[in-house]
């Protein structure tokens, strides 16, 4: 069997390029590995083993970078190599996935798929030196940008106890974009109790300039029970309402997840968002067409804010329900079944139940979405339909019957969704029968009707 000849191109450590070794001086020199800023790193003394001081894994896992030399990679796994080791066709593996694929019975390379004439694996000393040393060298950069980081959060904090006015608006955005580019700047500022001096700028007589930073700079935290609870004193609530309703839009969606977030605590208390204010600027969020980026998160707090009964009935005063009728056919699903769900529990409401039948697009809009979206989504339009015809069934239900109900229900009885849906679906076909004779209600029901 002849020998293999290695092609002629760069084959890292254990390769070679037209017969000559490639070294790491030349690696880095030809730029194989990329810009290494700052001076090409020391090699660690391996001794054969594994190095002393950094763990090759822990600094891998730790930085997570998107972007590695290709000649880092393991071509059976894509991840970079802990333990290459070069194959007789002078193809590098990682140790454990070459191992893995001999013990599947293959007998060839992977990358070539050549036939092997020895099975043995060579360690590559050389690539493992380049791979530790550019990932030692990335680590200790990652490193001294957090301590670098940390530590100009911690002087933004300090600065902030001191300053006011413009300067203060100007440490809050540098303090903004820091803890939004780096993790480690939110750690620092909880270390430093910056959460308390973010918080405690929000007050009656705050500037929106001022509170807009403090709520973008509070998304961005995790937030414990101590912190939430001082940010849901009456004074601060009523800041972040009005900044809901007059802010940027960048500023209305930072304030409605501050109040979600607040919401989550146990000892919320519901009288804090029931806000005609409130609920009018949400409204206002979710039916902004032009900016699109506000309707998911002002759709979600309204859910959550409908799961207090008691403010129910001022969502309904102040005319939400046609406005998210209206919104319904422009939705996509997250967003729809969400409004759905709003409109579900509004209809508990007997002042819900007759602003529903009033308007005119609910009940078309209704039996469009039966099997359409998904299963909650026809849980809930069911759930309204039923007490629009059980309030109204001379009304209600002949004109439900008219926009194609009669077909949709049979389709829904049909299918193999929910028993209970099943069962409630049956019961509204047997309520809207009532007001027809038995031929013409067969008629009703033909399901060319649902494909038309």
């Amino acid at each position: 069997m002849p020998l293999y000849q290695p092609s002629r191109r760069q084959v890292i450590g254990g390769g070679y390029e037209d017969g000559h070794v490639l070294d790491l001086d030349t690696a880095v020199k030809d730029g194989v590995l990329g810009s290494l800023t700052g001076g090409f790193v020391g090699l660690p003394d391996c001794g054969g083993g594994a190095p002393d001081k950094l763990d090759l894994r822990r600094m891998i896992e730790e930085l997570d970078l998107s972007e590695v030399p290709s000649v880092f990679i393991c071509p059976i796994s894509l991840e970079p190599m802990q333990d290459p080791v070069t194959l007789c066709t002078g193809q590098t593996y990682e140790r454990s996935n070459i191992l893995k694929w001999f013990s599947l019975g293959h007998l060839t390379c992977p990358t070539t798929m050549q036939e092997l004439w020895d099975e043995s694996v060579t360690p590559n000393r050389t690539l493992y030196h380049l791979i530790y040393t550019w990932f030692h060298h990335k680590y200790l950069l990652m490193k001294k940008r957090c301590e670098d980081v940390q530590g100009r959060a911690g002087e933004l904090i300090e600065t902030l106890k001191k300053v006011k006015g413009q300067a203060r608006v100007l440490i809050l955005k540098e303090l903004r974009l820091l803890v939004g580019a780096h993790v480690t700047a939110e750690k620092a500022v909880v270390d430093n109790a910056g959460v308390g001096v973010v918080s405690g700028l929000l007050g009656r007589f705050t500037s929106h300039a001022v509170g807009s930073e403090c709520v973008a700079i509070l998304v961005g935290l995790d937030l414990n029970s101590e912190a939430r609870t001082n940010l849901m004193q009456p004074e601060k609530v009523s800041l972040i309402v009005d900044m809901l309703n007059e802010g940027s839009l960048e500023t209305k969606i930072n304030c409605t997840r501050l109040i979600g977030m607040l919401m989550e605590e146990k000892d919320f208390r519901p009288e804090l968002i029931s806000s005609h204010s409130l609920l009018v600027g949400l409204m206002r969020l979710v039916k902004d067409r032009r900016h699109g980026n506000g309707i998911l998160p002002g759709l979600s707090l309204l859910k959550t804010i409908c799961l207090h009964k008691q403010v129910l009935g001022l969502f309904v005063s102040i005319g939400a329900i046609p406005h998210l009728v209206d919104l319904l056919p422009n939705l996509d699903p997250d967003c729809l079944e969400m409004t759905l769900f709003i409109l579900d529990s509004l209809s508990s409401l007997h002042e819900g139940k007759l602003a529903l039948k009033d308007c005119r697009n609910t009940i078309p809009n209704m039996v469009r979405l039966l099997m359409r979206i998904s299963e909650s989504c026809t849980q809930y339009s069911l759930s309204i339909l039923w007490s629009l015809c059980d309030l109204a069934p001379e009304d209600c239900s002949v004109r439900a019957v008219d926009a194609g109900l009669a077909p949709k229900l049979l389709l829904v009885i049909q299918s193999g969704c929910d028993p209970a849906l099943k069962q409630r679906s049956a019961e509204l076909l047997k309520l809207c029968s009532l007001n027809y004779s038995d031929s013409a209600f067969i008629s009703k029901c033909k399901l060319t009707r649902t494909m038309q």
